[in-house]
């Protein structure tokens, strides 16, 4: 009797892990409760979606990263560090970075850096603000991608990653946004949406001298037999759009390469997945006497992070006309300066440390390094940005870090930002600087005489 009381409790118990089982699996499919208040807490989990490479979905809404190597909040436990530390070993997870004790502006020389405001992207909000360099915000914009798109599918419904890329300030206070990933929105300077454009638009935009918007956009590509694929890949392009957001034409990076002498290039691609994963695009306007005819006006300058290249396309023609490869690893941000160089933000070529280097696109001379030292340490797996200013310094933005600091031209920090938006129980988070743009003064007109300092979010 006693062992039909055993059996029939162990059967039991085996019944009802067998229904727990079925109930789990019918949750997920199905959304049943409790899906959605699991989904929400629970780490970051890797996600398939038509056969490209998983995603990481996030433990919070926004952007934000691991903590830096070195760095030690002491008001975090010993249990608290141990938990970070593993938290380090989740590659490319968007959250998570130990903040540093100070924030805001904590380096100012006014005698040596450049005067005007500041334009930034913070990874935790849909949204940019306008600085001054003591770090008063005067102006801000924003809106969340489900006011925009309401109709946004599962992976997006909780506000997952719907955090703004890159932005382009007019004049009047319109501002141009990404959504990741997702698309682009233009907004007046209240942030009441004007029009949106859902195609799957990421990383960069630019804006010419005639209105036009070039910005990287991609598609899904299921098979090309000269590209031997292994699984679908996602084609980047340049998409060209009216100022009204109509598009106008769309560009494959793929063909553009294929068309080209430079095709021997995606011999070094992946053949499934983001393949390409383009960072930039900006059309190269302006004096080009000191190029030496190497570049052409309306061409577009890119950088293509997953074959550590460079290249410049001819727009018209839809062809590669000049690509660079093997001096930087997952480079970001190059851009081209009035002297004819180049300047570029490289991400992991450095030791596997981060630099950036202004070099001759001719001759492949370094003219201007900045690198990551002792004193300080200097990294950004991903993102990152670097700008010229008018006075020869460079602002860099250390995006994984939250950080922003000018350089001079002997590398000099002048001036320097720290994140002041934290998450986490103890503050100990930090969100990423995405972009961080200096602008003249004199560049906008919307800002009143003595704009007030709204409080921070």
């Amino acid at each position: 009797m006693e062992r039909n009381k055993k059996i029939l409790s162990g059967l039991l118990v085996l019944l009802l892990v067998i229904i727990a089982f079925e109930y789990g699996f019918l949750s997920r499919q199905y959304k049943l409760f409790p899906y959605r208040y699991f989904k929400n807490l629970s780490p970051p989990v890797k996600e398939k979606k038509a056969g490209l490479r998983p995603v990481l979905r996030p433990m919070r809404k926004g952007r934000w990263h691991l903590s830096r190597d070195g760095i030690k909040n002491t008001e975090l436990s010993d249990k608290d560090q141990k938990q970070l530390s593993k938290l380090k070993a989740v590659p490319y997870l968007s959250g998570y970075h130990a903040a540093p004790p100070r924030s805001g502006v904590t380096e100012y020389e006014k005698q040596y850096a450049y005067p005007g405001l500041n334009l930034c992207i913070s990874g935790h909000t849909p949204g940019a603000y306008l600085m001054d360099m003591e770090g008063n915000i005067l102006h801000r914009w924003g809106i969340e991608y489900k006011e925009v798109w309401p109709e946004s599918d599962d992976l997006y419904e909780n506000g997952y990653r719907t955090f703004w890329q890159r932005v382009h300030l007019f004049n009047n206070g319109d501002i141009l946004a990404i959504f990741e990933g997702l698309g682009l929105v233009k907004l007046d300077r209240d942030s009441h949406l004007l029009w949106s454009y859902k195609g799957r638009c990421h990383h960069d935009l630019y804006v010419d001298k005639t209105g036009k918007i070039y910005v990287l956009t991609r598609r899904e590509i299921a098979q090309r037999d000269e590209l031997h694929l292994q699984g679908p890949i996602l084609d980047d392009r340049i998409t060209i759009l009216s100022p009204q957001g109509k598009e106008i034409e769309s560009i494959s990076l793929i063909d553009c390469f294929l068309n080209s002498d430079y095709a021997s290039v995606l011999d070094k691609m992946k053949r499934k997945g983001d393949v390409l994963h383009t960072n930039t695009v900006e059309i190269i306007e302006g004096d080009l006497s000191n190029n030496n005819h190497v570049f052409k006006q309306g061409q577009a300058l890119v950088s293509i992070r997953e074959i550590n290249t460079i290249a410049v396309v001819d727009l018209e023609k839809q062809k590669i006309s000049w690509a660079l490869s093997g001096m930087w690893k997952g480079q970001h941000n190059p851009t081209l300066l009035k002297n004819g160089n180049i300047l570029i933000f490289d991400n992991r070529g450095y030791q596997g440390k981060s630099k950036v280097i202004e070099f001759d696109p001719l001759t492949q001379k370094i003219i201007w390094s900045y690198r990551s030292t002792p004193e300080n340490n200097f990294f950004s797996s991903t993102v990152g940005v670097s700008q010229r200013l008018p006075n020869g310094n460079t602002l860099i933005t250390e995006t994984d870090n939250g950080r922003a600091f000018e350089v001079m031209p002997d590398n000099k920090i002048v001036w320097e930002y720290i994140n002041p938006y934290r998450a986490g129980e103890q503050k100990e988070l930090i969100a990423t600087l995405l972009d961080m743009i200096r602008i003249s003064p004199n560049q906008i007109s919307f800002l009143p005489k003595s704009a007030p300092s709204p409080d921070p979010d």
